[in-house]
């Protein structure tokens, strides 16, 4: 015999106590012998207190305060306020990686409100997720292990009260949005919400019989986990056992998904991670799964009616009335997709089969379809055309016109359309043509019908006994809609994510059009594959990166078709797949491409070319592969005509991976032991930089000097000086500018005494600069030796180096050099078609217009967001430094990484560089447009306003 406890359908409305915050203050300390402060925190059934215990000086400590007072709702029995406290205890005891509070006082209390039970709630530090801020995926995984740990800990536990019938059971759910229904005076609310609540009724009601139920806390959610302080961490407390009761176990994890829905950027298949975790650490039964989603929405429709009518019962209840708008948000999201829908993406994300789906049996065209690759590998977009309207209508009409009856696209064929590009938030579009099989695009069955073609639209309800029959040379376009949905309900694109879900709903319609049943791709491996067989150092951008696997312009694109913004590429110089680039590469190919002793005329003419965008005394060019040949190339010629082998290099710098290239490289970002490790013959000078440097502001005129006499005082020790190597705009570090005067005084003593100047270009030369061609120009300077790679080969491998004849003479002193493919027929010819691409199309000049226009949006981020700290570089060679006080300006260096991660999910390419990592690399194909600068900095806008 249960004993009585709250039932929610007896007193469905539930009026939250309302003490006043003074009598509060006095029953506490009378009560309990508290003597503190209290601040009043949001609830919608109870009352809460912060509570600041006061002092000996009758000041209150501020910084940790001693709990929640906790005023439960005159509705609720000392048995079911126990059971809140047994829970949280059974929680800490079995899972002591989860921080719970812990009840300091209790009893109960005869106020002016009536007699209220009074808790007083341990404090646990932290911040909740409250709010509708970004939460990166790694958050809403840790929200569904925590989900997992409550039930796992609170299995099997029994008590008196846990049988209590509340709201928020979803066991109840819907009834309880029936019953609130009636009471709901916007009768649009009320169609809108019960027509999903029936929907999901349907499915739930089936299975509640077999789905399992236990004691859960049944409100892990965004508002009630907390995280330590720290500008990118995870939670690991769990607060408020007010809904602690015995109800489904899957509702447990609902629950937690329903809560994850309103956050900025948000899409239902955003909880996948939680639902992953979840049910690796609390395995999911079929049943489970298949209830899940309806119970989400669920969850959704009593969320808005109940917030609706809290409010309409409690009109000062600002935390009711706040959270109504974020209620409605996770309702129309759930309900955004069919439920259906999600479940199929569930079963197969956790390795469920799939359920029974809409079968084709019948072949209602008598026609030999052809199957239209949409993929982003597709040879239709090898014309440079991806786009799907413009390349996939192109190729339909060649089939069509060849005398194809019928053009189908593959079953999961990823398309790429031109609204994907920009795209905001989820994979970009897959039209439903890769689920659906649209015959050919619209656009060519509007021309056709013009011309009077057949237009056919059938369901699998259609009885047809006998294949159709079409006169010969009518072209068809076939619609293929479910049965009894009509294809208003069908969305004309959906996610790539989405399409087990979609396949699951609608079948396969392969054999109605006479096509080969098309079998799901398998899961994609590639990752894993690259792990085993690559070496663990050579890394990869992300942890979780796209699968990259075509490029046009300033834009790349993933193997799901979403397309991204590339921010980052300057090895891309002038775009990914330009077609001249391409075309002469293809050519060169079919002529020769051989060793470079051989004695052909493009690396004569494309040497030639260099050397003329070059001052006059540099005359002389060596051929390499790479950046990092390029460097240790130019040491080596430095020590062959000089004789020495002692190097000065700036501090923070990175020049390359060989061991000459390497050993002149300082930068910890690279190697954190890079200043320890140096070799003997390499000798350092401190970064010239005049942002965070030991030099700031008007003092970096200190830098040039304080060089320039440790290179005195080096040759005077007996260090005779090769050469000093620089960047003349500070690269790796984010674009920095070097004083003004620096290079001038500092080569000035290198010659001195004796030794050779070098400018390593391999990131800044070139054009990206804008203003200057070379980064040495905006200096002054004409360097001895020039070091270029990177942007000459437009993705190419191609490294450069110049210099005086006289200098590269001296190093026929070491022996002969050749580099067997550096400047071989392909590499000359690459090099030479993207120097036409540079000056035909005049990227210099975009890199000044585009890089400014880029340069003054990001400024003015500075002035809304306070992690900016500063904008430095040149062009497009530009870095974004974050910092966390601008003053002491202490490196955000996780914030910079986590911002990185959230643009990727808003289809932006970028990374982080500098010693603390965190500068943004902002290095674009010189080829950018302002739409995709100003689409970076929207969207970089946003991180920084709704969190990363």
């Amino acid at each position: 015999m249960h004993s009585a406890v709250f039932d929610y359908f007896s007193q469905p409305e539930l009026p939250s106590p309302v003490l006043p915050t003074a009598e509060a203050t006095e029953l506490l300390a009378t009560e309990f012998g508290i003597d503190a402060t209290l601040e009043s925190l949001g609830s919608q059934q109870d009352q809460n207190f912060l509570v600041r215990t006061t002092g000996t000086t009758g000041t209150t400590d501020s910084d940790q305060p001693l709990g929640v007072l906790k005023i439960s709702n005159p509705c609720f029995t000392e048995a079911e306020i126990d059971l809140q406290g047994v829970a949280a205890a059974r929680v800490a005891a079995e899972q002591p990686g989860v921080r719970v509070p812990t009840v300091l006082a209790s009893g109960w209390w005869d106020t002016s409100a009536g007699r209220l039970h009074a808790r007083v709630i341990s404090f646990v530090s932290g911040n909740t997720l409250t709010g509708s801020g970004y939460l990166r995926p790694a958050v809403v995984a840790r929200l569904g292990a925590l989900a997992a740990r409550v039930q796992l800990a609170l299995a099997g536990l029994e008590h008196p009260a846990a049988h209590r019938t509340l709201q928020w059971d979803l066991r109840h759910a819907v009834r309880v949005a029936r019953t609130i229904a009636e009471t709901e005076p916007d009768r649009a609310v009320v169609d809108e919400v019960l027509a999903a609540v029936d929907s999901a009724a349907t499915v739930v009601e089936a299975l509640g019989d077999r789905l399992p139920r236990q004691l859960g806390h049944f409100d892990v959610t965004d508002d009630n986990v907390l995280r330590p302080d720290g500008p990118v961490t995870l939670p690991d407390a769990v607060i408020d056992f007010g809904d602690v009761a015995d109800s489904w176990a899957v509702g447990e994890l609902a629950v937690t998904l329903s809560s994850v829905l309103h956050h900025d950027g948000a899409t239902v298949w955003s909880v996948l991670p939680a639902v992953r975790v979840f049910h690796a650490l609390r395995p999911l039964s079929s049943d489970e799964v298949d209830a899940l989603w309806p119970l989400v929405v669920l969850r959704g429709a009593v969320l808005v009616l109940s917030g609706r009518q809290q409010v309409r019962l409690d009109d000062d209840n600002a935390y009711a009335s706040g959270a109504l708008d974020r209620e409605y948000r996770v309702f129309r999201q759930a309900v955004s997709v069919p439920s259906a829908v999600v479940t199929g993406v569930l079963r197969r994300a956790l390795g469920f089969p799939p359920a029974t789906s809409l079968t084709w049996t019948r072949q209602v065209l008598d026609v030999e379809p052809v199957l239209l690759d949409g993929g982003t590998t597709s040879p239709v977009y090898d014309d440079g055309r991806w786009t799907a309207p413009d390349a996939l209508a192109a190729e339909a009409r060649r089939l069509l016109d060849a005398g194809a009856p019928a053009v189908v696209l593959p079953a999961w064929t990823p398309v790429l359309t031109s609204a994907a590009i920009g795209a905001e938030e989820a994979p970009a579009s897959v039209p439903t043509g890769a689920t659906l099989w649209l015959a050919e695009p619209t656009t060519i069955a509007r021309e056709r019908c013009d011309q009077g073609g057949a237009v056919l639209q059938f369901d699998p309800a259609d009885r047809v006994d006998d294949g159709l029959v079409l006169p010969a040379g009518v072209p068809v376009h076939v619609r293929v809609v479910a049965a009894e949905r009509g294809d208003a309900d069908l969305p004309r694109s959906v996610p790539a994510v989405a399409a087990p879900g979609w396949r699951t709903l609608l079948g396969d319609p392969a054999v109605a059009l006479g096509a080969p049943q098309q079998a799901p791709p398998a899961p994609d491996d590639l990752l894993a594959r690259r792990d085993r067989v690559l070496a663990e150092v050579q890394e990869h951008y992300y942890a979780e990166p796209p699968r990259i696997e075509r490029g046009w312009r300033d834009l790349l694109v993933d193997v799901d078709g979403r397309v991204y913004t590339d921010l980052v590429n300057n090895v891309a110089s002038v775009g990914h797949a330009h077609p001249h680039v391409a075309a002469a590469a293809a050519r060169q190919h079919r002529l020769l491409n051989t060793n470079s002793r051989f004695h052909y005329a493009g690396i004569v003419e494309y040497a030639e070319r260099v050397a003329g965008l070059l001052p006059d005394e540099l005359d002389t060019v060596f051929f390499v592969n790479s950046g990092s040949e390029a460097t240790d190339l130019a040491l080596r010629i430095a020590m062959a005509a000089t004789g020495r082998t002692d190097v000065v290099a700036m501090r923070e710098a990175y020049h390359g991976w060989t061991y000459a290239s390497d050993a002149v490289s300082t930068s910890i970002a690279d190697n954190p032991n890079a200043l320890a490790t140096r070799p003997a013959w390499v000798h350092t000078v401190d970064a010239a930089n005049a942002y965070r440097g030991v030099h700031r502001g008007a003092d970096a005129s200190r830098y040039a000097p304080e060089a320039a006499e440790r290179i005195r005082a080096l040759a005077a020790a007996g260090h005779g000086i090769a050469g000093f190597i620089c960047e003349p705009v500070y690269g790796n570090a984010g674009g920095i500018a070097l004083p003004d005067g620096y290079l001038r005084e500092v080569y000035d003593a290198v010659h001195e005494v004796g030794g050779l100047t070098i400018a390593d270009e391999v990131q800044v030369g070139f054009g990206r600069l804008g203003h200057w061609f070379w980064g040495f120009e905006q200096q002054g300077v004409v360097p001895d030796v020039v070091a270029v790679a990177k942007s000459v080969g437009g993705g190419t491998p191609i490294g450069i180096v110049v210099t005086r004849r006289e200098i590269a003479d001296r190093y026929r002193t070491q022996g002969y050099f050749f580099s067997s493919t550096g400047g071989s027929p392909v590499s000359a010819a690459v090099g030479a078609a993207v120097l036409d691409v540079i000056e035909s199309e005049g990227l210099q000049q975009n890199a000044v217009v585009v890089g400014e226009h880029l340069a003054d949006r990001l400024r003015a981020l500075g002035d809304r967001h306070a992690l900016v700290g500063t904008v430095h570089g040149s062009g497009l060679y530009l870095g974004l430094e974050f910092v966390r006080d601008r003053t002491t300006l202490e490196p955000a260096t996780e914030e910079t990484a986590a911002i990185c991660d959230r643009l990727l999910t808003l289809g932006i390419v970028m990374q982080p560089t500098g010693d603390h990592q965190n500068v943004l690399k902002i290095k674009p194909p010189l080829v950018v447009t302002r739409e995709s600068a100003d689409r970076f900095v929207d969207a970089l806008d946003r991180v920084l306003t709704t969190g990363w």
